[in-house]
């Protein structure tokens, strides 16, 4: 059973990537896409390339930050009825379990807990041979939209 308010597809993500004015968005600079959608998760992916390098020549923790909050936020937003909420990443946190210099960062983001006035999500990034990078958690809060 699926745990999204409405049926959402991969062309609705790409238009959210553009942003509300249409001006584009953190997730197109950092060339995150979402790419799958599953009844109790979504999956979004990154390019490792030297534009998301720290100094020393690896993916910036930052990054990874950037892609897991992108994932888990899109989440939090597709479980409720976006016509009377939205949801903001209130709290995240990421513990970087093993480098990434190149190839592509996938993250899926799955719930922890949904309700009526925040939602938690756990998300797993890992690189391209499927080696688990980072793990981390948020916290969305859900605010009622004032029209």
């Amino acid at each position: 059973m699926s745990i999204w308010y409405k049926p959402i597809t991969l062309a609705q993500c790409k238009e959210l990537d553009q942003g509300i004015k249409g001006q584009g968005t953190l997730m197109k600079t950092m060339g995150i896409e979402i790419t799958e959608i599953g009844d109790d998760y979504l999956v979004a992916a990154m390019p490792a390339t030297p534009a998301h390098h720290n100094p020393i020549g690896m993916v910036h923790g930052g990054a990874n930050v950037v892609l897991a909050e992108t994932v888990a936020s899109y989440a939090a937003n597709f479980v409720i009825d976006f016509t009377k909420f939205y949801c903001v990443g209130q709290e995240i946190n990421a513990n970087h379990l093993k480098a990434s210099r190149n190839g592509v960062l996938t993250a899926v983001a799955k719930p922890i807990h949904i309700g009526k006035r925040t939602s938690v999500w756990e998300i797993k990034i890992t690189n391209s041979r499927g080696e688990l990078c980072c793990v981390s958690r948020m916290t969305a809060a859900v605010v009622e939209r004032k029209n």
